[in-house]
């Protein structure tokens, strides 16, 4: 009996897996494979790299571990959107002997046809990605054209210098952001500022 993983991951935590696994849950028992674990990210993009995604890192591992045969998941979304990350992982999936069964595409990387539909959405997931990227760049230069002030508003002078005394008091960034209802980031510009 063929051991099944399966992948499922949402880019915000206000989503839910549910229905990619439902779904693939049901062709598992289908094909009369064995679901051996579900790996399930919340809040993560497909542009992070394995290691930066918790549960597919966790996969990975039981997966060269060999305590899979396949890994399933919705659509090949879910596994990246760089090219770059799902050719690697392709390269491992092959390396490793294990099959990929990527529901919405329909495909399956133990035939040649598949490992190139695999490798052609990879470049559709990119290019969609570099898109995106234009489009919002595209409407960032078009507000800055118009005369918006783009970026976070900068603190006060009286929040920079109690910063300031407060960090010469030997007070952590995270204490002090958390006292003055600042980010972390804004405690640290203004640290720096000063140096």
């Amino acid at each position: 009996m063929k051991r099944v993983a399966i992948y499922t991951r949402v880019s915000t935590t206000d989503q839910t897996t549910e229905n990619q696994y439902l779904e693939l849950k049901a062709i598992a028992d289908r094909q009369g494979w064995k679901i051996v674990g579900h790996y399930q990210d919340f809040g993560v993009s497909g542009a992070k790299g394995r290691d930066q995604r918790a549960e597919f890192s966790r996969l990975w591992k039981d997966a060269t571990k060999r305590k899979i045969d396949i890994i399933m998941t919705w659509s090949v979304d879910r596994l990246g959107r760089s090219l770059q990350h799902l050719v690697s992982f392709l390269g491992d999936v092959n390396a490793l002997g294990l099959n990929l069964y990527i529901h919405i595409q329909g495909m399956d990387t133990t035939t040649p046809s598949g490992r190139a539909m695999f490798q052609m959405c990879g470049v559709f997931a990119e290019f969609e990605r570099s898109m995106i990227q234009e489009r919002v760049k595209a409407g960032l230069a078009r507000a800055k054209a118009n005369g918006r002030k783009l970026g976070r508003p900068k603190v006060s002078k009286n929040v920079e210098n109690t910063i300031r005394v407060l960090r010469a008091e030997n007070k952590g960034i995270r204490k002090i952001a958390r006292e003055l209802k600042v980010g972390v980031s804004t405690v640290t510009r203004v640290i720096n500022e000063q140096s």
